[in-house]
């Protein structure tokens, strides 16, 4: 039987391994090919050489990577580009230039990134090519609020979506609406060249409307939709006014709505999904099994708050324990997708330290179970770390150097309660991002 030390170690291994298989250079590779002149990009072909222009434009804390291989394909060919990226994230690059700026809070950086990619594709043509990269993080990576908002505003209505267990799908529907770029608008902006855009996924479905927000993506949302939102999560008194006043008059007709499905701007427009969570699942799954576990794939699709899912592995775990269902030991329970945080302390952390919080709490005094719950893309919350490990000891450790668990819990604060544990995975930026993975480890 393998320690307890042991399974830690091997917890670690998986996500480092899940992490890996999400590099998007290697997946773009995969999908987009080029011989001669001929660019093959999912079985779609484009002749490089019918074009005048080839402009990348992109956002995301894996754009950077993600230009790196389109100059790998195509270096050769590019007129200009420009990709904007997290603090820390950025790569050295020939052609396409990389601009450093705000996440998950949009700042000034980020601003002026996305005024130099509007203009970019503002000058595209129709016998021009325009190749967009978004990952996880373009939604604040891409802020360019309407022209009656200031950035500031939209800074506070993302602040209180993000902390009000808001689902990610809801904050982009509002996000979208509160945009000069997402929600397709990028696309009707470079209609009618031809645009590729390439993304490597960050939320739950692969839906390409929320992904970065759909900048070349049809949406269905609607300014009503924005309005029912804030109102279920009684937001729109805390809202500005002038914000409000806003989606108010885009729900009155009184401003032009996103694109939708039939609209002739998506015509010249291909979007690929160049990777996604299953990509990292099935890759800690694979690694699972190489280090002797019996394993199962929970799902890619884990949603709901932190805590609340965090007892359901407990549960699972208690069950694996008593009967050997529905895996038998030793056992690896694999999972991914992306819970939220209602914020009701004063506390830092992130998500997947939350949820590895309220797991140590739900499995103390079991024997030999170990659960590990970190983000892909390096970073948890506004902290350093990407998420935790805990174990059926963590709470015993705690409380022998005065920690309280539950108080942490109740105040949001699970970065320094692991911290002081030395139990955060801390991994810097991985360039990568597609959501969360949860590995829970039995012997």
């Amino acid at each position: 039987m393998k320690s307890l030390s042991e399974l830690r170690q091997d917890a670690v291994s998986i996500f480092h391994s899940a992490v890996e298989a999400a590099d998007p250079k290697p997946a773009i590779q995969r999908l987009v090919r080029r011989k001669d002149e001929v660019l093959n990009v999912d079985g779609r072909t484009y002749n490089l050489t019918s074009f005048d222009n080839i402009y990348v434009v992109g956002a995301g804390k894996a754009s950077a990577r993600m230009a790196q291989a389109i100059e790998g394909l195509i270096g050769d060919q590019l007129t200009a580009g420009i990709v904007n990226v997290k603090y820390g994230h950025g790569l050295p690059l020939q052609t396409i230039r990389v601009n450093e700026a705000g996440h998950p809070l949009p700042d000034i950086c980020g601003v002026r990134g996305t005024q130099e990619i509007l203009e970019l594709s503002s000058t595209a043509g129709e016998t021009d090519l325009v190749i967009c990269l978004f990952s996880g993080g373009g939604s604040a990576l891409l802020p360019c609020p309407p022209r009656e908002l200031s950035l500031d505003e939209k800074v506070q209505v993302t602040k209180l979506l993000l902390d009000s267990g808001v689902s990610i799908h809801e904050i982009n529907a509002v996000r979208k609406h509160l945009s000069q770029v997402k929600g397709g608008r990028l696309a009707r902006m470079t209609y009618p060249a031809t645009l590729i855009s390439l993304i490597l996924s960050d939320v739950v479905g692969d839906d390409l409307q929320a992904i970065a927000c759909g900048p070349t993506a049809p949406d269905k949302t609607t300014f009503a939709d924005c309005m029912d939102i804030l109102a279920r999560y009684s937001l729109c008194s805390r809202i500005s006014p002038r914000v409000k006043d806003f989606l108010e008059r885009g729900v009155k007709g009184q401003l032009e709505e996103t694109p939708k499905p039939n609209d002739p701007v998506f015509q010249p427009t291909q979007n690929v999904i160049v990777g996604n969570n299953t990509l990292a699942v099935e890759a800690a799954s694979k690694t699972a099994q190489a280090c002797g576990y019996r394993t199962m794939i929970l799902s890619c699709s884990v949603e709901g708050e932190a805590r609340e899912v965090a007892k359901v592995y407990a549960a699972i775990a208690r069950q694996i324990l008593l009967t050997g269902h529905p895996v038998q030991r030793p056992a690896c329970v694999v999972s991914g997708g992306e819970t939220t945080v209602t914020v009701c302390g004063r506390g830092v952390g992130g998500r997947n330290q939350e949820f590895a919080l309220a797991a140590a709490i739900a499995l103390d005094g079991l024997d030999n179970a170990v659960i590990l719950s970190a983000g892909t893309d390096g970073t948890d919350g506004a902290t350093n770390a990407a998420g935790a490990v805990a174990d059926c000891t963590t709470i015993r450790r705690a409380n022998n150097i005065g920690l309280n668990a539950e108080s942490h819990l109740r105040e949001n604060d699970s970065h320094p309660f692991f911290q002081q544990l030395h139990d955060l995975i801390v991994t810097g930026p991985t360039l990568t991002n597609v959501m969360d993975l949860q590995v829970l480890l039995l012997a």
